[in-house]
């Protein structure tokens, strides 16, 4: 076999930017009257039913109230709030209201506490179906999902992993070749 002489070694450390799993999220939570946000950069998809993970544990001040209440809202903002969902990501809802500090408009969901944000291009409220500890993956059933198609942004973020970020590009449309291949209603 030949060597490729364009491609050049990875550190092993660094192999997990090559397999980026989903757009970065805002996870809302509410839980002792407090509402808060996190931002998740670890999300998938796990089948073709509303059921999906994120990726937190104890050291994130929003897993207790995912542990305590079971439910959360999955918030998807477009591309041009990077530098919020930084900010969201950099402090901690412990000692900060991130609604106030970010300016985020809060909206009452029909199944769960946690608050869906106004300002994100689809918001999913779910409930936490399982929780497996040793590696921080919270398994999410999705209840009902809101999509805003007037935002004048509808690029999401991917992260890398590196805190460079790549938002959506030009979408290609195969559903016709796919449609065969796609369960029902998908």
């Amino acid at each position: 076999m030949e060597e490729s002489s364009t491609m050049k070694p990875l550190v092993a450390a660094r192999i997990f930017t090559l397999l980026e799993p989903g757009p970065v999220v805002l996870v809302t939570t509410r839980h002792g009257g407090k509402s808060n946000i996190m931002t998740i950069s670890w999300t998938m998809v796990l089948d073709f039913t509303p059921r999906f993970a994120i990726c937190t544990g104890a050291w994130n001040h929003s897993f207790t109230a995912l542990e305590k209440t079971r439910e959360c809202v999955i918030a998807i903002p477009p591309a041009d709030m990077l530098d919020t969902v930084i900010g969201i990501g950099t402090c901690s809802g412990a000692d900060t209201d991130k609604f106030t500090r970010f300016g985020l408009t809060p909206s009452k969901g029909k199944h769960v506490q946690a608050p869906l944000i106004a300002q994100c291009l689809a918001n999913i409220e779910c409930r936490v179906a399982e929780i497996i500890a040793p590696h921080g993956i919270v398994v999410l059933d999705g209840l009902a999902a809101y999509v805003d198609h007037q935002k004048s942004d509808q690029r999401m973020l991917h992260a890398v992993g590196d805190g460079t970020f790549v938002a959506d590009g030009e979408r290609f449309d195969r559903k016709e070749a796919m449609r065969s291949k796609l369960p029902d209603g998908v």
